[in-house]
């Protein structure tokens, strides 16, 4: 049995990586970076034997990242717990993986073989389509059997002679949208770009489930929707529509029927608007659906700006996270939220809230005089678990 050491830089067709010490317990406080090359011109794939960290919903605490190449690759996926994700899958041939452990609980850590693939054989299905002609559709392939050729799985790629006018922007339609659902849509999901790259500091979302995003709406003239799936569970799929509007229209998407505010980028609160009764609308139950986002947490500090309430939620738990901006310093979590009218709804900071709203192009949550938020206790945690696998 092979020992295993913190990190390393591993080469060849094929191999295994596992944590320090494995099968034993891993050590705490730890960072170990395994770097992974397989021959020119091949793709890697990694695949989990065994898993076992510290288990957490947001996997806050123990972790393993998976990214694509060595440097400044893009992430594929952070896993906890027990539960194996399905093959991941680099784009070059170059994979890098790193284990993060806290001070606290710990368990025997994890075990992967990785393996050199074709690019054609990968077992993952990564689809890229440039969004370039007027009112043509975009679709998820048919999902086909694990074990399927790739190639028999591939939509035809939309040529890339067409941009949309330099004048122009994209607005973006799902007319069905049914992916594996997960909280951080870390398995299969659907991801929109500003631009034709993809570059996380463009990402608009990035999409799962079975409730259809919001329409979209890009900031100059490209954009591109990234499409991946994994070898697990499977749905149906989307189905997408897009078409040229001038860029004199507001950029932002439309708001809910729920509310008759204009849609635009920065809506600055209105003597109409915050004179409406401060009161919420509808049940727990009603506003998850109609809601971009739905999180508990903690008021950690708040600002007024020309009427408005600027607020810092340090998250408890991510219920629905839709494009909501979360950031991650070591183990605490948060969100910006803009309250438009800052009596209404009354949040104070130090105290605890289910907060339902919109979010703006920035990511940042948008709640209304009619958005759903009410102090969050210990006995909401029920419903709100269960209404994450509610049907909208």
């Amino acid at each position: 049995r092979p020992t295993f050491t913190c990190g390393g830089v591993v080469s060849g067709e094929s191999g295994f990586i596992g944590s320090e010490g494995f099968p034993g317990v891993y050590p705490p406080n730890s960072k170990c970076t395994w770097k992974i090359t397989v021959p020119e011109g091949k793709v890697v794939v990694l695949s989990f034997r065994y898993l076992d960290l510290e288990s957490d919903a947001l996997c806050r605490y123990d972790f393993v990242d998976i990214y694509s190449g060595h440097a400044n690759g893009q992430r594929i996926g952070r896993f906890c717990g027990t539960v194996k994700p399905g093959a991941l899958v680099s784009s070059s041939n170059k994979m890098l993986v790193q284990m993060t452990s806290d001070a606290n609980t710990a368990g025997s850590g994890f075990i992967a073989k990785f393996s050199a693939a074709e690019p054609h054989e990968r077992g993952n299905y990564l689809a890229l389509h440039r969004l370039q002609f007027l009112w043509e559709s975009l679709s998820a392939p048919p999902w086909l059997p694990h074990g399927c050729p790739m190639a028999a799985r591939t939509a035809p790629a939309v040529p890339a002679a067409s941009p949309a006018p330099p004048a122009a922007l994209i607005e973006l339609k799902f007319e069905k949208f049914d992916v594996e659902r997960d909280n951080y849509c870390r398995y299969d999901y659907v991801a929109v770009f500003n631009g034709g790259e993809i570059n996380d500091a463009k990402r608009i979302g990035k999409y799962c489930g079975d409730s259809p995003p919001a329409p979209i709406v890009s900031e100059k003239n490209e954009l591109l929707v990234q499409f991946l799936s994994d070898l697990s569970l499977t749905a149906d799929g989307f189905i997408g529509h897009y078409k040229f509007r001038p860029k004199k229209l507001p950029t932002t998407t439309a708001l809910p029927t729920t509310t008759t505010v204009p849609a635009t980028s920065i809506v600055k609160p209105t003597v109409a608007l915050c004179q409406r009764k401060c009161k919420r609308s509808g049940t727990l139950e009603s506003n998850y659906c109609s809601s971009n986002f739905v999180i508990t947490g903690t008021v950690i500090t708040t600002v007024t700006r020309a009427g408005s309430l600027h607020a810092t939620i340090s998250i408890i738990n991510v219920h629905k996270e839709g494009n909501l901006a979360i950031q991650q310093a070591g183990k605490n979590m948060s969100a910006k939220i803009l309250v438009m009218c800052k009596q209404c709804p009354l949040i104070r900071r130090g105290l605890n809230y289910i907060i339902m709203g919109q979010v703006e192009e920035d990511g940042r949550g948008k709640v209304f005089p009619n958005s759903f938020v009410m102090s969050f206790k210990t006995k909401n945690s029920k419903i709100l678990n269960a209404l994450k696998n509610k049907t909208c």
